[in-house]
């Protein structure tokens, strides 16, 4: 500190210095089934706990899969017509009038099978938390021993929803003096070092400018302190005032529907991302706590991919998370390659999805003199 510092008066030493938001290791208790935390910082990792073994499910006996056979749709010459005119309709650069009189050669129907899996599970987290202690009550190990995460009752939402659910673990709060204010309710001003003054930036201090007096400060060479509004200190923004913090463990309760879909790549002409934003028709729906891998199918591909994808959903899930239900489903996505003459030339476009939308690689012109 130079003289200039000092001028701008003194601070009062009982108020303390920020100290850290976060609580210092070893600030907090040890609650038993719930090690793991640091110092609850909000950078940190919060532990997570793998269900125990009771809550790992198992494959049922003497199950099968049987998969239906179908078949496969078409598209009339209408709908396939109606379809690109709608599709033409929403490109201002496009002309309805190739599609009004374009004559069909032929409509091709494409089987088109859309596999998903779908695994529902439910993870469980903890970290610690702290409130401003003002006399609420104190849910505190004197009440008995904190139950372990996995024991603790939620309301389990509907199946295939994600949801996030925070729960303050019982028994585990207790109260403790404010790390950050150490119990003064509030802290020394960063901005002015407490003195609740400081120093013109236009003048430096000097209180003259251009050997006029400094319009800023009015001569003072000093200027209060707008972010401690010249009081030296601030309200503690960690218990706002209340010198003491109840801390507490909350659980979080994650819920997810973590979904696989595949298409087999079989159509070079169209693009399979154009696949994710129709429906189809789902023909098969297998559901349980842990499904069986398709067998028999008669597209093996469709087979091979839920035995992939089921192993993979196993081996992510089961070791962090408990599987509450899977389903697994085989769509049949309606996919028409329809074929046309138009103007001596001969063109093509696909009519997909059961909301009959439309892909064209190349549209003709309609632009003729006449």
């Amino acid at each position: 500190m130079d003289e200039k510092d000092e001028e701008l008066g003194s601070f009062d030493p009982n108020i303390p210095e920020e100290g850290p938001s976060a609580p210092p290791p070893g600030w907090l208790e040890v609650i038993n089934g719930y090690q793991g935390h640091k110092g609850g910082g909000p950078e940190e990792d919060d532990p997570l706990y793998p269900p125990p073994p009771a809550y790992n499910p198992q494959y049922e006996v003497n199950r099968s899969t049987s998969v239906p056979s179908i078949i496969v749709p078409s598209v009339s010459e209408d709908v396939a017509r109606d379809a690109l005119l709608k599709f033409v309709e929403s490109k201002w650069k496009y002309s309805s009038k190739p599609a009004r009189n374009l004559t069909f050669k032929e409509l091709q129907p494409i089987t088109v099978y859309r596999y998903q899996l779908e695994t529902y599970t439910e993870t469980r987290t903890s970290a610690w938390q702290f409130e401003p202690y003002n006399g609420q009550m104190v849910d505190g190990p004197q009440y008995g021993m904190s139950p372990p995460p996995w024991d603790i009752p939620v309301s389990l939402p509907q199946r295939y929803t994600d949801r996030m659910e925070k729960i303050r673990v019982p028994h585990s709060s207790f109260v403790k003096v404010c790390h950050k204010c150490h119990g003064c309710g509030r802290t020394r001003c960063a901005g002015c070092f407490g003195r609740g003054q400081k120093r013109c930036t236009f003048c430096h201090g000097h209180g003259r400018t251009r050997n006029k007096r400094c319009t800023s400060c009015h001569g003072r060479g000093r200027k209060r302190c707008l972010s401690c509004r010249g009081d030296g200190y601030k309200t503690c923004s960690v218990c706002h005032g209340a010198r003491n913090l109840l801390h507490f463990i909350q659980l979080t309760v994650t819920w997810k529907n973590n979904v696989s879909n595949f298409i087999p790549d079989r159509q070079p002409d169209f693009p399979d991302k154009k696949f994710e934003k129709v429906s189809g028709d789902p023909f098969f729906i297998d559901e349980n706590v842990l499904v069986y891998p398709i067998q028999g199918f008669p597209d093996q591909e469709i087979c091979d991919i839920s035995n992939k994808l089921i192993n993979e959903h196993l081996h992510r899930f089961t070791s962090t998370s408990r599987i509450l239900q899977q389903r697994q489903t085989i769509e049949l996505v309606p996919l028409t390659h329809a074929y046309y003459h138009y103007n001596g030339k001969d063109y093509s476009f696909f009519v997909f999805g059961m909301e009959n939308k439309v892909f064209t690689p190349k549209y003709p012109s309609a632009c003729t003199l006449l």
